[in-house]
């Protein structure tokens, strides 16, 4: 399962440890920029998240003033035009996002319009529109899953016609990624844990996936051996600055694989579900996990092996026959999903949720194989596969 051809992009520098937010200044003065805007969310703000960022501006002479602090959960058109507007309005030079997936891809989609002009985001939707480079961009993610930092994907509801619009270019890729410890120590244990497994999930189908390679190979394994070594320690002990700061670079580590080697079924079936059920993406992603791999086992047996060492250390590793590493890999991932699920009562079946009606699960099954993440699930998915598979995340 070697590609004899890929190809691997990551031009985003990270800005990463416990002062990381202090360097915001430099780098926007480093790209001629004097009056950035703060795209985020309510949520950020009264966490006091946005506090250090300003005063980091604010000392070194960075007027900060205008932040946009209402970002919904599931970002529309109407509010990036909303946005967009506001930064022409007060004459902004450049785009701080400090949030979650939709705050940046918000910030993305807002960096497409004051770029490139106009009010209507949508036609800038799709692969390739985007020609020339944009405003300055700098992201501070608020929590440690989505990897949106590191990604040249941002995906904004169209409410008029009820889709979701994707835009994709390497354009859309921030100019610097600020990982800042600081910026995760407030998330509750539940976002916490299923953030993480998000990350978890990226890597481990970087990992096992059609379109891995070398370089991807090495950020994926990379991220789950922080996410081992770490997550539990954070779980129990949340103001934990270093734990925090491992997982939010497993984030961005899981971020810049699965962004240079796609995704498969997990996500496929995750994208469904989220769409149909209103689940939250990372609880989607820890739900399916162990149940794709199973599916997916005969074909991903070597590499899913491999990853035992990153998840259970080199003891176990080692003491593991070598044919029998992918199922214990399996295992030490439901190990995982179980103390997640004592400390925090994360869902490890679709019943758990208590959201999912049964029925729901053939148009679920549906919707995955019209995923584009399905093309490169290691085997052929048809639709009594997923209904299958479906079936065994139920219960």
């Amino acid at each position: 399962m070697t590609n004899s051809y890929y190809e691997f992009f990551c031009p985003v520098k990270v800005i990463a440890g416990k002062a990381a937010l202090e360097h915001i200044p430099y780098e926007l003065t480093g790209l001629a920029a004097k009056r950035p805007m703060i795209v985020t969310d309510k949520g950020v703000r009264a966490a006091g998240l946005l506090d250090p960022v300003i005063a980091a501006c604010e000392e070194s002479g960075l007027e900060i003033i205008t932040i946009y602090d209402d970002v919904p959960p599931d970002s529309s058109t109407t509010v990036v035009r909303d946005i967009a507007g506001i930064y022409r309005q007060e004459k902004c030079d450049s785009i701080i996002a400090v949030g979650g997936g939709s705050a940046i891809d918000t910030g993305k989609a807002v960096n497409i319009l004051v770029s490139e002009g106009g009010t209507d985001i949508a036609k800038y939707s799709g692969a390739g529109v985007i020609k020339k480079p944009l405003k300055p961009f700098l992201v501070v993610p608020t929590t440690a899953g989505t990897g949106s930092e590191v990604t040249s994907v941002a995906v904004i509801t169209d409410e008029a016609k009820g889709v979701k619009l994707p835009f994709t270019s390497s354009f859309l890729l921030p100019n610097a990624a600020v990982i800042d410890p600081r910026m995760t120590l407030t998330l509750p244990p539940h976002i916490t844990a299923a953030t993480a497994m998000d990350a978890l999930t990226h890597a481990t189908e970087a990992f096992t996936c059609m379109a891995k390679n070398p370089l991807s190979d090495a950020y994926a394994t990379a991220a789950v051996k922080k996410i081992s070594q770490s997550l539990l320690t954070v779980m129990d002990n949340p103001k934990d600055t270093d734990g925090r700061l491992e997982l939010a670079q497993a984030s961005t580590m899981a971020g810049i694989a699965f962004s240079n080697s796609m995704v498969g079924l997990v996500h496929a079936l995750g994208h469904a579900t989220g769409a149909i059920c209103h689940l939250p993406h990372g609880l989607c992603m820890s739900l399916y996990l162990p149940y794709v791999l199973e599916y997916n086992l005969k074909d991903i047996r070597g590499p899913l092996g491999d990853l035992l060492l990153p998840l259970e250390g080199p003891e176990v590793y080692s003491a593991t026959p070598a044919n029998r590493r992918a199922e214990a890999s399996i295992s030490a991932i439901r190990k995982l999903r179980d103390q997640l699920h004592k400390r925090c009562q994360l869902p490890r079946t679709l019943k758990e949720t208590g959201k999912v009606q049964e029925e729901q699960l053939d148009l679920i099954a549906e919707m995955a194989l019209d995923d584009g993440a399905i093309m490169f699930n290691p085997k052929e998915v048809t639709l009594e596969d997923a209904c299958a598979v479906l079936r065994r995340a139920w219960a």
